[in-house]
């Protein structure tokens, strides 16, 4: 990997703002600049880079990053790559990386994505050599740039043919990795066997596993990897790396359920669709959906179980939409999927079938009162009672109030009474702007923060004080993690630029990825270097207090179950005593 220190100087010498204009014209607003977003349909701009911090944010789908993560992001860069790239242009010299990959070690420290990248050349190169299912492919209409586009490949039939490729067929990385199953008796053999095989990438373009579709009738149709350290299927969604461009140009994203209907949608020119993995949508998927069009589409079959998989797509769709997205709901014809019927009658006519999709709205509501007898009140009554939990979950102000007024007219209530019922603020409240509420942020995530924006704080701060929290039931234990790694890289003397990138592909950059969007979100008022001083002098007191406190109501706790030893009975006098202690060590 790139040591972590030339990535810190690189982004101490490089400027967001230069980089994002080789690309993205920008327009000064304040201290930041503006743009709409390269990274989906916009007409307002709310795409924000900050020269001060060193970092990008959208306010509209959430793309947030360094200079690395903007070149990788807008021009499908590797991690590695957008690295040389920038470094070129500032005029340092990368040095020798040893491997591009972001971890995902083994205890034994076998490198998984390397498993599972060697595990799809072997397919790939397999696929070659299998007539079967090269005539396969060809009568569904697949091109040879469009499977290697995608990275389409063959397991052959037999138990263990990946000895071919892994000489050690006994090593732990290949279970690990959900490529071999271990069975009684100590017995080895590939999960995958006779199968067109489809790599699943994730969203920085890294193998994490593979989807097998059988060879003419068999079950299971569709076989996915096992879950994995790199693998879970329900955040997880096929073709996304590959057609991040088309979707975002398009400014839509189809929601298919098998790799076949992605693959063959895109042969036909169509590179915006994405499948689930054999799982039901989930949060998670609505949420990495919405982020990237304006208009999610989900395409199921016309059957019962399309409408029960489209249901699932609606409920767990709610609380992710914000007004201005759109979630719609398309059934296709009897017999048909997106595959066969692209197939027969092509590109056109498969978009304007898009055309007939239907809103989030008018699918819930037609659904909801096709169950009931709407002439009668006992009907209406159980409507509204179906609606109501529903309701309260969509997170757009506009489309609940205005899925409330539709409500009330079909119910022949006022929308005052039907707001009392489903107990939420009047529509004169709800269609008034909101402003939003302050964060409360704990006393950890406001020290994140500050060691953030000043580093050299974190060298202010005695680590051992810390140790005692860990037990504290009312601190935030990830963050607290987070805060001492952060504490601990820079005891080791590192000089670190941004904390998010220094912990690249960690478990602590996403929280400080949160971090620092909210701190460009909030824009607040700056204050003197006095003033931070004392707020973090102030927040670590408060801080020790916390601790101090939640050890003496835990051995209180503990006195109420057993005698206390006289070893807690003096820690609990100690406690008792102390006062909390300066940041200053």
């Amino acid at each position: 990997m790139i040591p972590q220190s030339f990535i810190q100087d690189l982004l101490n010498r490089v400027d967001i703002v230069g980089v994002v204009e080789r690309y993205v014209p920008l327009k000064r607003a304040g201290a930041n600049y503006v743009a709409c977003c390269p990274f989906h349909s916009e007409k307002t701009p709310s795409f924000t880079v900050s020269q001060i911090k060193q970092f990008y944010h959208c306010f509209g789908c959430g793309a947030h990053g360094t200079a690395v993560g903007f070149v990788m992001e807008y021009t499908g860069a590797g991690f590695v790559d957008a690295v040389k790239d920038l470094a070129q242009g500032v005029g340092m010299q990368v040095p020798e990386v040893k491997s591009e990959r972001p971890r995902g070690k083994t205890e034994e420290g076998d490198d998984l994505y390397a498993v599972l990248l060697k595990a799809a050349q072997y397919y790939r190169q397999q696929l070659k050599n299998a007539p079967r299912a090269i005539d396969y492919l060809k009568k569904r209409g697949l091109s040879g740039e469009i499977a290697r586009h995608f990275g389409v490949g063959y397991a052959p039939d037999g138990w263990q043919n990946l000895q071919a490729a892994f000489p050690d067929y006994n090593a732990k990385a290949l279970v690990a990795a959900g490529l071999v199953i271990q069975g009684d008796e100590g017995k080895r053999y590939d999960r995958f066997r006779d199968r067109i095989m489809f790599p699943i990438v994730d969203q920085r373009g890294y193998i994490v596993g593979f989807g097998g579709r059988v060879l003419g009738e068999g079950e299971p149709k569709y076989l996915n990897s096992s879950e994995t350290a790199l693998f879970e299927k329900g955040r997880e969604l096929y073709g996304l790396y590959q057609g991040r461009r088309a979707i975002r140009d398009a400014g839509r994203v189809i929601v298919v359920e098998g790799y076949m209907d992605v693959v063959a949608l895109a042969q036909h020119g169509i590179g915006y669709a994405v499948a689930t993995l054999g799982t039901a949508t989930t949060p998670a998927h609505a949420q990495k959906l919405l982020r990237q069009a304006e208009e999610v589409v989900f395409c199921f079959d016309g059957d019962d179980a399309g409408r029960r998989a489209a249901w699932r797509a609606l409920e767990n769709g709610l609380e992710q939409l914000a007004d201005g997205k759109q979630l719609s709901f398309l059934f296709l014809p009897q017999d048909e999927d997106p595959d066969t019927y692209v197939r027969k009658l092509g590109k056109e006519a498969f978009e304007k079938l898009l055309g007939d999709a239907l809103p989030l709205s008018q699918f819930m509501l037609r659904e909801l009162s096709s169950r009931v007898d709407l002439n009668t009140h006992e009907g209406r009554a159980r409507l509204l009672h179906d609606a109501r939990p529903l309701v309260k979950q969509v997170a757009a102000p506009l489309l609940s109030l205005l899925l409330r007024k539709q409500l009330a007219q079909m119910t022949g209530i006022s929308q005052q009474e039907l707001d009392a019922q489903f107990q939420v603020k009047s529509n004169a409240m709800a269609a008034a702007p909101r402003r939003s509420p302050p964060v409360q942020r704990s006393i950890v995530r406001w020290l994140i923060e500050l060691v953030m924006v000043h580093p050299e704080f974190a060298r202010q701060i005695e680590r051992d004080a810390l140790e005692p929290a860990q037990d504290v039931a009312n601190i935030n234990q990830a963050e607290l993690k987070t805060l001492r790694a952060m504490l601990e890289a820079a005891a080791s003397g590192e000089t670190v630029v941004n904390w998010p990138e220094y912990f690249r592909a960690s478990e602590h950059e996403g929280l400080l990825r949160q971090v620092e969007a909210g701190l460009l979100k909030r824009q607040e008022v700056n204050l003197s270097l006095d003033e931070v001083k004392a707020e973090f002098s102030g927040g670590w007191s408060q801080l020790l207090e916390q601790i101090r406190r939640g050890q003496l109501i835990a051995l209180n706790e503990k006195s109420k179950k057993q005698e206390l030893s006289s070893e807690d009975e003096d820690r609990y006098r100690q406690l008792s005593q102390t006062a909390p202690a300066a940041a200053q060590k």
